[in-house]
């Protein structure tokens, strides 16, 4: 039995999520359905390094699946592309040891957050970015950035809804955010990340970046554990899984 992993892409617009939904249309069910295809049917499960929202993007999303096929890893490329949509590309394709596993090998994610800073909407742009019409202090906003970095308990910095158990201590290792034109990127570097978190933080830093909260608030919002005091939820069209690593 082959172990194979799969660095893929998606375009996150007509999607409900990474995760299988029934009668909902997912990246892992595209997957799923793929390698039942190839496999004459049987069916492969898909264990993805994480879950994303629907609307949400990858540049790089990791994945596994086991075989009794034995293919080369390009060969699983070619086949696996031919059979997916549009959407979903498969970047890479390796064999890997049988220990190795896509969620609990993770090292550290990096999202990305893309914000239009324009007063007027780009309609072509609407899926892919966050179309902020407001005018921001970036300076602020990157004095901000270094609060969220290290280790923290970030429970108002996650949903309400998170249906994680035990811990909300995460490790940030790069928060950080460039404005090139009208054109903001986030960048958010950590081991790991719980529900809505990345979407928080941005919207805590817009908060800043407008002058409703001071940078040096944001110890004490850690400090309250009270989602209600952070920053809107950001929407989810702007967030891109951008890279996940693992041990060489």
């Amino acid at each position: 039995m082959a172990k194979i992993k799969c660095v893929i892409s998606y375009d996150g617009t007509n999607f409900s999520g990474l995760q299988i939904q029934s009668r909902e249309r997912t990246v892992q069910g595209e997957l799923e359905e793929a390698l039942a295809k190839i496999h004459k049917g049987a069916y492969v499960k898909v264990y993805p390094s994480g879950r994303t929202d629907k609307g949400v993007h990858a540049k790089a999303q990791a994945i596994h699946f086991e075989s009794d096929y034995n293919l080369l890893p390009a060969d699983w490329k070619r086949a696996l592309n031919a059979m997916l949509p549009s959407d979903i590309h498969v970047n890479e394709a390796e064999e890997v040891p049988a220990s190795f596993h896509a969620r609990f090998d993770v090292l550290e994610k990096e999202y990305r957050y893309y914000i239009l800073n324009e007063p007027e909407p780009d309609v072509f742009k609407r899926n892919y970015v966050y179309q902020y019409p407001y005018t921001l202090d970036i300076a602020k906003m990157q004095e901000t950035c270094k609060y969220f970095e290290g280790t923290h308990d970030f429970t108002t910095f996650s949903s309400a809804k998170a249906s994680v158990k035990g811990s909300k201590v995460r490790t940030l290792v790069e928060v950080s955010c460039q404005r090139e034109g009208s054109q903001i990127e986030f960048v958010m570097r950590g081991h790991g990340f719980l529900y809505n978190m990345a979407r928080i933080i941005v919207g805590t830093l817009l908060e800043v970046g407008r002058g409703n909260l001071e940078p040096a608030e944001i110890p004490r919002l850690f400090d309250q554990k009270d989602r209600q005091l952070a920053g809107d939820t950001v929407p989810p069209q702007g967030l891109y899984l951008r890279n996940v690593r693992y041990e060489e």
